[in-house]
């Protein structure tokens, strides 16, 4: 399994500003090759080096293999649309791979700069530097706020998947943000509360136009899409603790094109826009291999109106956003709990088998 392990880098006044020569430098040439490939319409990564590596090594100063990324980068860019060109800002971030970043036992980097070779210091947590030991291919610098940051990428062994004698459903939601069939809720109250602030905010601040009108609005959103991821990790770490202490696996809704296939209110759009069930899915999943647990995606379709005690299914069983009424059996529950209920009754249905593991005699 690949993670992304994010050091702080510490670098002194002369270092930084190589840094940003570096990446302003590299951001510089990527925008030339992208416009050359746009004009030729050469977008494999071989076509562009043999097109214009010895060009762009020449003409903007750069080393051998970061000319050989930079060409990487641009040719990934054209890989969804290869109608549009492809502008990169001047501070975007570049990939390093081993050969011009090295990372040394004393919590330093050797790092190639357009000012020459630097050895950067660098902080991190204990967790990621057990991370490091498994860094596989490139780091991407990036420059944030002000700050340095490598993005490593290292290869993580998860845990051996343990069997499971049972299913935990998760009703994934937008007024809840999801609510297992252990009836545990997880209130999106919080996230909501900040949405609506924020918005207030965003729209006095998007009225007035001005340069510092925009830095705010900037920096607003990044501070709540920061809220949400945390959220959502600490929500994926209670599932998956409360799954693997049980010894169940895990099972939620596939919601892929769930925006798609739905329509809401005007009034409720904004909220549904900024619903980020997908990173909480990719936080449980990952968090769910390194445990061991699996996980299981079931199809949502009618896990609302469906009663999780007869199987009655019909649309007025459901009388509101958080009441559950069945017409047939008189079955009353909270809707969210209900839908989980039924979701983990799916799972135990459509749960892999697995033969077991035969000696070869």
């Amino acid at each position: 399994m690949k993670l992304t392990a994010q050091i702080r880098l510490k670098p002194s006044a002369a270092q930084a500003n190589a840094l940003l020569g570096t990446l302003e430098q590299i951001n510089l040439a990527c925008n030339y090759v992208s416009a050359k490939a746009f004009e030729s319409e050469t977008f494999n990564q071989y076509a562009l080096h043999g097109l214009m590596y010895h060009e762009v090594k020449k003409k903007f100063g750069l080393g051998a293999q970061a000319v050989v990324r930079l060409l990487a980068k641009v040719s990934d860019a054209y890989d969804k649309d290869k109608k549009v060109l492809r502008v990169f800002k001047p501070r975007g971030a570049a990939a390093f791979d081993g050969r011009i970043l090295t990372f040394k036992s004393d919590r330093s980097v050797s790092i190639w700069t357009v000012a020459g070779r630097q050895r950067i210091p660098y902080v991190c947590g204990e967790r990621q530097a057990k991370m490091l030991e498994g860094r596989r291919g490139e780091s991407d610098l990036v420059l944030r706020a002000g700050k340095w940051f490598l993005m490593a990428t290292c290869d993580i062994a998860g845990a051996v998947p343990k069997p499971p004698v049972d299913y935990l459903g998760v009703d994934l939601g937008v007024v809840n943000i999801a609510t297992d069939s252990d009836n545990n809720v997880y209130s999106g109250e919080v996230v909501e509360k900040v949405r609506k602030r924020n918005a207030g905010l965003r729209a006095g601040l998007q009225s007035r136009g001005t340069r510092s009108a925009k830095r705010h609005l900037k920096k607003m959103g990044n501070r709540e899409a920061r809220f949400r991821k945390d959220v959502n990790h600490r929500i994926s770490k209670l599932l998956v603790a409360r799954a693997e202490g049980t010894c169940r696996g895990l099972a939620l809704e596939d919601l892929k094109r769930i925006r798609e296939r739905t329509t809401v209110r005007r009034e409720q759009r904004a909220r549904q826009s900024g619903w980020s069930f997908g990173q909480l899915r990719a936080y449980v999943e990952y968090k769910a291999e390194l445990a061991g647990i699996p996980v299981l995606l079931v199809g949502p379709r009618n896990t609302s109106r469906t009663c999780s005690v007869c199987g009655h299914c019909e649309k007025t069983n459901r009388k509101s956003q958080s009441e559950f009424f069945c017409k047939h059996c008189g079955c009353s529950s909270h809707a969210d709990l209900n839908a989980a209920r039924n979701i983990r009754a799916r799972a135990l249905v459509n749960a892999p088998i697995v033969a077991p593991r035969h000696k070869a005699g």
